[in-house]
């Protein structure tokens, strides 16, 4: 198969906003909440659009709308698809993805595994608001993630090659890491706070009080207009800091992207 490389930075944005287009046509559709999150909602309140050496696009959506986008979405043309941690098999990621059929991505982390340029979805949890409990709860989800990224990779993510084929090697499969995973992050009773409880999700810090996304609004991104948390502001404070504030310029780096049209 001959595939054309996507060079152009402002052609993989293009991709990207296409598919958030689509997701944002479903939900307001479908009356599901979604917010833009972390450093891409850092770059629509603080440069109107991406940040000028970002090159990824993150949505927030509350566990119970996320859910039914997985069980629902589908786009009108086949063009685009959503990628379910719970169906795929020997899939990396631990929150979804909508990516674009048409595309490839070339990854480490998916090595063996066909993905699509895509935009990264995900769950926001209640989260306890003891603090006691909840530092027992990052720590057991950490060492539970750190289990599981052993079991399914088959380079060793981990600094020592010790503590990986340890890990590795404990007789107990990824399905019931995954369950154990979902026990401790998914909260039945709601709370006054949130998290991005997956994998790639922030440090304690990173939670902000649920009051914060009981509502949405509009937001201003390029050219277009998508969906942010009511309480915006205070969420990147809370997992940013002074999030205004340019970082050092060796710290504005561009990720290296490797994307194929196929």
């Amino acid at each position: 198969m001959t595939m054309q490389q996507i060079t152009d930075i402002k052609e993989l944005r293009s991709l990207q906003m296409g598919i958030l287009d689509d997701v944002d046509r479903f939900c307001n559709t479908h009356h599901l909440r979604y917010s833009l999150s972390s450093g891409t909602l850092i770059g629509a309140v603080r440069h109107g659009g991406y940040i000028p050496w970002d090159d990824d696009i993150d949505i927030y959506m509350p566990r119970e709308d996320y859910e039914r986008f997985l069980a629902s979405y589908a786009d009108q043309e086949g063009r685009y698809r959503v990628l379910d941690p719970n169906k795929e098999s020997h899939y990396y990621y631990t929150f979804a993805k909508v990516v674009d059929q048409r595309t490839r991505m070339v990854e480490k982390e998916t090595k063996g595994y066909e993905i699509g340029v895509y935009i990264d979805v995900f769950p926001v949890d209640y989260v306890t608001d003891d603090m006691k409990r909840r530092q027992r709860v990052f720590k057991w989800k950490k060492l539970l993630y750190k289990i599981r990224r052993c079991k399914i990779s088959n380079d060793n993510p981990l600094h020592s090659q010790l503590a990986y084929w340890v890990y590795r090697l404990l007789p107990i499969s990824v399905a019931m890491i995954e369950r154990w995973i979902r026990q401790l992050i998914v909260l039945k009773t709601p709370t006054e706070t949130l998290c991005n409880m997956t994998e790639a999700g922030p440090k304690m810090k990173g939670c902000f009080p649920a009051e914060d996304m009981a509502t949405v609004v509009d937001m201003p991104f390029e050219d277009r207009t998508y969906k942010a948390m009511v309480g915006y502001r205070d969420y990147l404070e809370h997992t940013y800091g002074d999030y205004m504030a340019l970082p050092p310029e060796d710290q504005r780096v561009t990720h290296k992207f490797e994307a194929y049209w196929l």
